[in-house]
C-alpha cells in the first residue's frame, strides 16, 4: 500500500518532528491484536527512533505499549491506521505494516476462543461443582481456601519526588524478583514472567501512574489506579484471550503494592499435606510461591484454561479445574475435596469411601510413576534386545539438567527459536554461543542437537522482515530462511562449533525439501570449520517434516549424518490440513496410515545408508505411538522431557519383532482411530498411561 501523510480531520499533523506518515490496512490477524502480537509489534517499533501508533475504532495506542494496543480491542478485519513521526517515520511505518500483512504467524495459533464459566451449565447437584478443564488429571486431598485482603494504600502522597522515588523503587525491586525467578524455572516460567517483565515498563501504565504522582496521589494508589484502569479496559472488550491477561496486571498490582507496603503483605496460603487449593482466582506469582510437594490440585471458581496461572501448573502437573463457580468458595475449610480435572468436576461432598478409591488411585499412579523415574536413568531395551535412545526436547539452558534427571539421554531437539524471539535485534555469537555451552553443560556430556533457527511462518522475527506470502506455511521458512539470510545461519553456525567438548553438539535443519538445501549449508559448515581450524568434522543431520524429504530420504540419508523426523509439520503437509485451523487441529492425528507411510519412507531411506532415524515431533511423547514408530524402523525418540519416564517404560515392555508386525498392518488401515485401536487391543496395558 502506499505511503501517505496521516490526516487528523481535514488537517495535516506535523510538528517539530516533521509530518505524520500512515498506512491504513484491515487486519488480518484472526484474534486481532492481543498479547502476542501486541508484544511483537512493541519490539518492532523499538528498532526505530520514530514514535509510531496504532488507531482503530476511534482510539490510538503507542505501539511500544502492550496493554494500550490490546485496548484497542482490535478484531479480524477491523481497518487499522498505523502511522510515525520522525526522521525513519518511513521506515517504522513501512516494516509495521508489513508486520502486520504478514499475519505474525496468527493463523498457526488460531484456537477456538477459550471457554468462560458462563458456558458451563450447572446440573443443579448439590454435591458436586462443573467447571473447566485447566490441568486434566484426579486429586483428592482437604480445601484451603484462599481469599486474598486488598492491599491498603493512602490516596494522599508525601510530595511528587517522593512518590516518584518510591514507585521507581518498588518497581526495581520486582523486575530483579522477576528476573531472578525466571532464571529458575522452566521455559513456561520464563516466558509468562519475561511478560510480567515488559507490562511493568510498560509506558501506559507507568505514563498514567506518574501523571497521578504529580496530581497528588501516592505511588501506591496512582500504581493501583493505572492498573485498575487498563485492565477494566480489557475486561471490556468482552474477548475471553483479553480477559486471561488481566491476572496479569492484577499480580504486577500486587507485586508492587507488595514492596510499597514493606514486604509485610502474604504472598500466598500457607499449606498442609495432600492440599486441593480453592481460590476465586490465583495470580502466577501467588503459584510460583506454592510448596508443591504439599498441592493435590487447585480448583478456581474463574479463570480460564489459558490464564497463565494454568500454564503454570500444567508445567509441573497439577490437576486444575477452572471456572467452577462462586459455590466452591462455600467449601469448609478443611473439608474433603475430589477433582476429576479431566471432566472439569469439582466433587465438594464426596463419601468416605469415594475419597478412599480416589485417593487409591492417585497412590498408585504416584507408584507407578516414581518406579518409572528411579528407572528412569537406565538404558532403553525392548525385552528382545532392540535398543531405543530416549531424548527430550528443550528450549532453554535451564530446562537441560532436570531431562536428564528424568531420564533423558541427550537433546534430541533444541528449539534455538527462544534466543531470537521477542527482541529488536539477533543474538549475536557470544550470547548463542554462551546458551548452547549452558545447555551442553546441563547434559552432562549427552547428545545435543541443536536446530537451526526455525524462523518464518508462524515464528516471525521483527528484525527479519521478509516478503508477504499468501501461504507462510509455505513460503521462507526453516532452512529456506537460513539460505535468504546467510549472515544469520553463518553466525549460528560458528556459536555451536564452539561448544565444547568438541562432538557433542549435532547440526539438524529444520523443513528441509531438497538435497541442494543440504549441501548449501554443509559448504557453509565446512568453510566455517576451516577459518576456525577445527579438523573434527560435525555432525550436519537434517528434520523429514515434508512429504519430499520423506520420499527422498535414500539420496538425504546418503549425505545427512541422521534423519529426525518432525511429525507435526509433517502431518499437516500429508494431509493438507492447518494444524492450527479450529475446525481441523482435532482431526490431525499423526498416525494417520498416510504418515506413517511417509515415516517408513524415511527409516527405510535411512536404513538403506545406516544412518539412524528418530522422531522428534509431538508423536515421540505418544504412548500409543511408541510400538508403531519402533515397528516402522525408529531408535530414537525425543520426547517432553516430562514424558520421558513413562515412555522409557512402556518400550521396556515391548518386543520389537511385535512392533515390527503391528505396525506393517497399520500401514494397511484406514484411519488414525483405527491405529490406536489396533495399538490398544494389542498392549491393553498402554491404555492406563493415555
Amino acid at each position: 500500500m502506499e505511503l501517505r501523510l496521516a490526516q487528523p480531520g481535514a488537517a495535516q499533523a506535523a510538528d517539530a518532528k516533521g509530518p505524520e506518515l500512515s498506512q491504513t490496512l484491515a487486519c488480518p490477524l484472526p484474534h486481532g491484536i492481543h498479547a502476542r502480537p501486541a508484544a511483537a509489534l512493541g519490539a518492532c517499533a523499538r528498532r526505530f527512533a520514530a514514535e509510531a501508533a496504532i488507531s482503530a475504532n476511534g482510539r490510538r495506542a503507542d505501539v511500544r505499549s502492550v496493554v494500550a494496543l490490546m485496548a484497542l480491542g482490535v478484531k479480524a478485519g477491523d481497518e487499522i491506521v498505523v502511522s510515525a513521526r520522525g526522521k525513519d517515520a518511513a521506515a517504522a511505518v513501512d516494516a509495521l505494516a508489513e508486520l502486520i500483512r504478514s499475519g505474525m504467524g496468527e493463523a498457526a495459533h488460531a484456537a477456538p476462543a477459550a471457554p468462560v464459566a458462563l458456558a458451563v451449565k450447572d446440573d443443579g447437584d448439590p454435591t458436586r461443582a462443573m467447571g473447566v478443564t485447566g490441568v486434566p488429571g484426579l486429586a483428592v486431598g482437604r480445601a484451603v481456601r484462599f481469599v486474598q485482603a486488598e492491599i491498603a494504600v493512602a490516596e494522599k502522597g508525601e510530595g511528587a519526588g517522593r512518590e516518584h522515588a518510591e514507585l521507581t523503587r518498588a518497581r526495581g525491586v520486582v523486575r530483579r524478583r522477576l528476573e531472578a525467578a525466571a532464571a529458575e524455572g522452566g521455559r513456561e516460567r520464563a516466558d509468562i514472567l519475561a511478560a510480567h517483565l515488559a507490562l511493568l515498563d510498560d509506558p501506559a501504565l507507568v505514563g498514567e501512574a506518574q501523571a497521578r504522582i504529580e496530581r497528588g496521589e501516592s505511588a501506591g494508589f496512582a500504581w493501583r489506579a493505572a492498573v485498575r484502569a487498563q485492565a477494566e479496559a480489557l475486561k471490556a472488550l468482552g474477548d475471553a484471550r483479553m480477559a486471561e491477561r488481566v491476572g496479569d496486571l492484577l499480580d504486577l498490582e500486587r507485586q508492587v503494592l507488595t514492596v510499597l507496603a514493606g514486604d509485610q503483605v502474604p504472598t500466598g496460603p500457607g499449606l498442609p499435606p495432600e492440599t486441593v487449593l480453592i481460590a476465586d482466582d490465583l495470580l502466577p506469582s501467588q503459584f510460583v510461591g506454592l510448596d508443591l510437594s504439599r498441592l493435590a490440585g487447585i480448583c478456581l471458581a474463574r479463570g480460564g484454561p489459558t490464564a497463565h496461572v494454568v500454564i503454570l501448573a500444567a508445567a509441573q502437573g497439577v490437576p486444575t479445574v477452572v471456572a467452577a463457580g462462586p459455590r466452591v468458595m462455600d467449601v469448609a475449610e478443611g473439608a474433603p475435596v475430589i477433582l476429576d480435572a479431566t471432566k472439569g468436576v469439582v466433587h465438594l461432598k464426596p463419601s468416605k469411601d469415594e475419597v478412599e478409591t480416589v485417593r487409591g488411585l492417585v497412590r498408585a499412579h504416584a507408584e507407578r510413576r516414581s518406579v518409572e523415574r528411579a528407572a528412569a536413568r537406565q538404558d532403553c531395551v525392548t525385552v528382545d534386545g532392540a535398543r531405543i535412545e530416549v531424548f527430550a526436547n528443550l528450549g532453554a539452558a535451564s530446562e537441560a539438567a532436570a531431562a536428564v534427571e528424568g531420564g533423558a539421554e541427550g537433546c534430541g531437539l533444541l528449539r534455538t527459536e527462544f534466543l531470537f524471539l521477542d527482541r529488536a535485534t539477533p543474538p549475536d555469537e557470544d550470547e548463542q554461543f554462551a546458551q548452547y555451552q549452558a545447555v551442553a553443560t546441563g547434559l552432562a556430556g549427552r547428545p545435543l542437537i541443536v536446530r537451526t533457527l526455525d524462523a518464518g511462518g508462524d515464528k516471525p522475527l521483527a528484525y527479519l522482515p521478509l516478503p508477504h506470502e499468501d501461504n507462510p506455511a509455505l513460503g521462507l521458512r526453516g532452512v529456506r530462511t537460513g539460505l535468504h539470510r546467510p549472515d544469520l545461519l553463518k553466525t549460528q553456525l560458528r556459536a555451536i562449533l564452539r561448544v565444547r567438548p568438541v562432538g557433542q553438539c549435532r547440526i539438524m535443519l529444520p523443513m528441509v525439501a531438497s538435497l541442494a538445501e543440504l549441501r548449501a549449508v554443509r559448504a557453509m559448515l565446512d568453510e566455517i570449520r576451516a577459518q576456525i581450524g577445527r579438523k573434527e568434522p560435525a555432525q550436519l543431520g537434517i528434520m523429514v517434516e515434508t512429504p519430499a524429504s520423506a520420499l527422498l530420504a535414500d539420496q538425504l540419508a546418503a549425505e545427512a549424518d541422521f534423519l529426525s523426523i518432525g511429525t507435526n509439520d509433517l502431518t499437516q503437509y500429508v494431509l493438507a490440513m492447518d494444524r492450527g485451523h479450529p475446525q481441523l487441529a482435532s482431526q490431525l492425528d499423526s498416525l494417520h496410515p498416510a504418515v506413517l507411510r511417509l515415516i517408513k519412507a524415511a527409516c527405510d531411506g535411512g536404513s538403506r545408508n545406516r544412518r539412524w532415524v528418530g522422531v522428534c515431533g509431538g508423536l515421540a511423547s505418544d504412548p500409543v505411538a511408541a510400538p508403531i514408530l519402533i515397528g516402522l524402523g525408529v531408535t530414537e525418540l525425543s520426547a517432553a522431557p516430562s514424558a520421558v519416564p513413562g515412555l522409557k517404560a512402556v518400550i521396556r515392555d515391548l518386543r520389537a519383532s511385535d512392533c515390527r508386525a503391528v505396525a506393517s498392518r497399520a500401514l494397511d488401515l484406514t484411519s488414525a482411530a483405527e491405529v490406536r485401536a489396533l495399538v490398544l487391543k494389542t498392549w491393553p496395558a498402554i491404555a492406563e498411561r493415555v
